[in-house]
């Protein structure tokens, strides 16, 4: 079952698997992480995103904590009519706060992907 979106609010669109691991999250990282991209559909960004380093502008994470874990999705509104989530994780980083190379490198190329796919479903975005 679809849900329609409100007059100004932007779909959310998924790459690869990330909403599978999104939903594997515990219940109350899942309602603040859908929250804060719910915020980010309407234009707007949640207090607890911030800017994902090292693709520029337009691209973000989510970050959140639930019994000494630490929980992690980043998504795009580099698009005009469309918010992209390229990648959920649990982040188990044996350096402390840096984020391992394997989950960098896999954002950049879903956000590659989520460019392919805009262009097919909606055209060339507008730069």
């Amino acid at each position: 079952m679809r849900r329609i979106l409100a007059a100004d609010e932007q779909p959310r669109h998924w790459v690869g698997p990330s909403k599978r691991d999104f939903v594997s999250f515990p219940p109350a990282v899942k309602d603040d992480m859908g929250n804060a991209l719910g915020i980010a559909q309407f234009g707007g960004t949640a207090p607890t995103a911030k800017p994902w380093k090292g693709l520029g502008p337009g691209v973000l994470e989510i970050v959140e904590s639930h019994d000494g874990n630490a929980y992690r999705a980043v998504y795009t509104v580099r698009f005009e009519k469309a918010v992209y989530v390229l990648h959920a994780f649990q982040k188990k980083s044996p350096s402390g706060t840096r984020t391992p190379k394997r989950d960098v490198d896999l954002v950049a190329a879903r956000l590659k992907a989520a460019e392919t796919d805009y262009e097919e479903h909606y055209g060339k975005p507008k730069r």
